[in-house]
């Protein structure tokens, strides 16, 4: 693909009839700096898609908690946010005021264990203690489905224990546990420096189409200012086509963000989908696939209905 043209299939929808603003608009959108993964913000604004359509976006580094994430776009704080989906449906089974109105990607989250252990594949954890860096993390959550559905209960048959990101490789060595989850970059890093065994992704298996990381939009913006909220969702579509073609590119413009060189960035990025971002009806029955995948781990409400709720948190803006 020649560089700089977008991928037709990332963003079809965008590009047969671009929202141009009559006049700026500024909107705060909230996304997470140290994930590679969220690489079409900074693309967007560097690359001038939010210009394209009249946006003056300030990127909101958000470091709360999801509850906090999406009470402040839902209370006008902010307008939207760049998210991970198995992080955030759980909160917005509450009924925040946020609508998912886009993917963004799909891949990122890993689970490593060390060479030689005797574990190869996911059933070999049975029994063992995995680390993650939060129990509500979305690897975790995805995780737990893949367990779940290797024939392990992911809550009597194996221990989750918490330690900071930076922590877990170094709690594999010394035997503190067997196996840890964590997103790129750091995940990435982590095991080209200490040749870890890859278990499993979230790009693995039936999962390789599905999406990862969502745009969500605040109600309120959408019923008062529809024309915004399409327009946002246009340039970031814009721009995840834009770094499907130009990988290299787009890793210099995320690196000032991470601790790794623009060609592992590259390497990252090439490795995971971001040319598949979902919309409208195809959107919805992934979320739905979600929620009823989180249902069958404990997240999600038992008395839920998937496709229900896929139905209230999304949003046919480009439809």
């Amino acid at each position: 693909m020649p560089s700089g043209l977008p991928n037709p299939d990332i963003c079809r929808a965008a590009v047969t009839a671009p929202v141009v603003l009559p006049q700026p608009r500024s909107l705060k959108l909230t996304w997470n700096a140290n994930a590679i993964c969220t690489v079409g913000v900074p693309v967007a604004r560097e690359k001038g898609f939010f210009t394209r359509h009249n946006l003056d976006v300030e990127m909101v580094n958000f470091g709360g908690s999801t509850d906090q994430l999406l009470e402040a776009i839902a209370t006008g704080k902010a307008d939207a946010g760049v998210g991970m989906a198995l992080r955030w449906l759980k909160p917005l089974e509450s009924g925040f005021d946020v609508k998912i109105a886009s993917g963004i990607h799909g891949g990122c989250l890993r689970l490593f264990t060390r060479p030689g252990n005797g574990i190869a594949r996911l059933a070999d954890l049975r029994g063992k203690t995995i680390g993650v860096s939060d129990l509500t993390a979305p690897d975790r959550n995805f995780f737990a489905i893949l367990l779940q559905q290797a024939g392990i209960d992911p809550a009597r048959e194996v221990e989750w224990r918490v330690f900071s990101a930076d922590i877990l490789p170094v709690a594999l060595q010394k035997n503190e546990i067997q196996a840890f989850s964590l997103g790129d970059p750091l995940g990435w890093l982590a095991r080209e420096r200490d040749g870890l065994v890859e278990l499993a992704t979230n790009l693995s298996g039936a999962y390789q189409n599905r999406v990862c990381c969502i745009l969500g939009v605040r109600g309120s913006l959408i019923r008062q200012e529809r024309e915004t909220a399409v327009a946002l969702v246009q340039a970031l579509l814009d721009a995840q086509a834009w770094v499907v073609a130009n990988p290299d590119a787009a890793a210099a413009v995320f690196a000032p963000y991470a601790k790794a060189r623009p060609e592992q960035l590259a390497a990252m990025l090439r490795s995971q989908t971001h040319a598949h971002a979902p919309l409208n009806a195809d959107l919805r029955h992934e979320i739905a696939l979600y929620a009823s995948e989180l249902k069958q781990v404990a997240v999600i409400k038992p008395g839920t209905d998937p496709a229900r709720f896929a139905e209230r948190v999304t949003v046919d803006l480009l439809s």
